[in-house]
């Protein structure tokens, strides 16, 4: 116990050492080998409309497998990070069934609303740390052509009668969004302005190839106007709109008119079908094993806040995990923002000072599209992918949560 305040002092006084630590190499590191996504197509019509969720698991994690070059058997428990299906845990368990890991694998589901994937890989991280497990698989996977997460009924009234906050968890996102908008006076034009570059960057990133070592290439069935299935071979993210402009966006009517009149289907997140994966084990496993360290995972936190504005969560779940390392915005390379809605976006950079170049710098959520359960875990493949690109170290990833969460993550580039 002194030795960790004695620690905590030295760090305190000494700033720098504090990331020093974070980059140091130990055996004992959480260290993730390999990460990959499908590409991200829109629901309902898009490439994985036709797709259930089984299936789209399973040709993910047929994917690991095959790329991590890892025997199967060493795999000893997969968590999926799903929202909408309340049959997830039975999807998972006979997709990787299908996909070659044995059963002595376990297979779970989590969910926490918008960060069910980081949580899946953070609950894997913990599970290696703590000794429970040797390898494990963390992935998340929504299809929202089937569902999303809205509430098919209110609330219990013994319940929401007790608390307005406990009434307002039933608020729509939607609604929160202009909650948001409308507290910190954001507008319109300034949450379109974010929007347009959102799909900016990420138009460029697509044509420059830079989503290319994060995906991989998924065999399905898609219906054609005929009734009739016909297989393709998805490559390319869907949600992407080439020559977006704010004016272009400005003519797109309100979403929501009954609460508020700045969150669009332009400068909101999209409606997305979709899947991701990371590999992960301790360092000094992946070193005797031949393993590619793509990665350390250093830790996560969660916050809580009201369920009225739960949007602004990374602005408080962010410098709660930056004061736990004793580390600053400044020395993180990349922050990758969930863009559930411009309004919280553009609340969150400008409440944390954040340089603008460095959030989400291939675009994000608004642009590619956000399965539910998958963008925690999507956001770290392509944040990873960004850091090998542009040979940076440090990664920070969060979102906000339904209900009133913020959840953040940090990790660390080793494929320098």
């Amino acid at each position: 116990m002194a030795a960790e305040r004695i620690g905590s002092l030295i760090r305190h006084l000494n700033p720098g050492s504090s990331l020093n630590a974070i980059q140091s190499k130990n055996g004992d590191d959480v260290v993730i080998t390999l990460a990959v996504r499908t590409p991200l197509t829109k629901a309902k019509k898009g490439g994985f409309k036709d797709t259930s969720l089984e299936y789209m698991i399973y040709a993910l994690l047929k994917e690991v497998r095959e790329r991590s070059n890892l025997d199967p058997a060493l795999v000893e428990d997969i968590c999926l990070g799903n929202v909408s299906d309340a049959k997830a845990a039975y999807k998972l368990r006979a997709a990787a069934l299908a996909a070659g890991f044995p059963n002595t694998a376990g297979a779970s589901s989590v969910n926490r609303f918008c960060s069910s994937g980081l949580k899946a890989i953070a609950d894997i991280a913990h599970a290696i740390s703590n000794g429970s497990i040797a390898v494990g698989v963390a992935c998340g996977a929504e299809n929202m052509t089937i569902g999303g997460d809205a509430l098919d009924k209110p609330f219990d009234e013994a319940v929401v009668s007790q608390s307005q906050e406990a009434a307002d968890c039933m608020q729509p996102m939607g609604w929160t969004s202009e909650n948001v908008s409308r507290d910190f006076n954001l507008t319109r034009e300034e949450l379109d302005k974010y929007a347009t570059e959102s799909f900016r960057r990420a138009e460029e990133a697509q044509k420059a190839g830079w989503f290319d070592d994060e995906i991989v290439p998924i065999k399905t069935k898609v219906k054609g106007p005929d009734g009739e299935l016909k297989e393709v071979t998805l490559t390319r993210d869907e949600g992407i709109r080439p020559g977006t402009t704010a004016e272009g966006l400005s003519k797109i009517r309100a979403a929501f008119p009954q609460w508020g009149p700045t969150t669009t289907g332009g400068n909101a997140s999209q409606v997305t079908d979709g899947a991701a994966a990371v590999v992960l084990m301790k360092r000094s496993l992946a070193i005797k094993l031949g393993q590619p360290i793509m990665a350390k995972y250093v830790g996560s936190t969660i916050a809580g806040l009201a369920p009225r504005i739960m949007g602004i969560g990374p602005s408080i779940a962010i410098p709660k995990l930056l004061s736990l390392y004793n580390v600053t915005l400044a020395d993180m390379d990349v922050v990758e923002i969930n863009e559930a809605f411009a309004s919280m976006a553009v609340y969150c950079r400008d409440k944390l000072g954040l340089e603008w170049e460095k959030m989400n710098p291939r675009g994000g959520a608004i642009a590619l599209g956000h399965p539910l359960g998958a963008t925690g875990a999507r956001q770290v493949v392509t944040g990873l992918s960004e850091l090998r690109r542009t040979k940076k170290k440090m990664l920070l990833i969060s979102m906000c949560i339904g209900t009133g969460q913020g959840m953040a993550g940090l990790f660390v580039n080793e494929q320098l």
